[in-house]
């Protein structure tokens, strides 16, 4: 029998000049350079950046789920 896990979620937020989808790819890549055992990425809000009455960025904010695993 498997042992039981614990996950945490955390919502980071990822930005792109492209698109909202870059955005949110651009979030998970980063945030897998430090977070461990990475299980579930979910878009959870989208905003754009307006300058001067132009889309200048997308924002996508992501809650990720990763195993959690306390220092002993």
């Amino acid at each position: 029998m498997a042992a039981d896990s614990v996950y945490r979620i955390t919502e980071i937020v990822g930005t792109s000049k492209k698109s909202w989808e870059d955005a949110a790819a651009t979030a998970v890549k980063t945030a897998s350079k430090t977070l461990r055992d990475l299980r579930v990425a979910e878009v959870v809000k989208l905003d754009m950046v307006v300058e001067d009455g132009k889309v200048s960025a997308y924002r996508a904010r992501v809650a990720l789920s990763f195993k959690y695993a306390p220092k002993k």
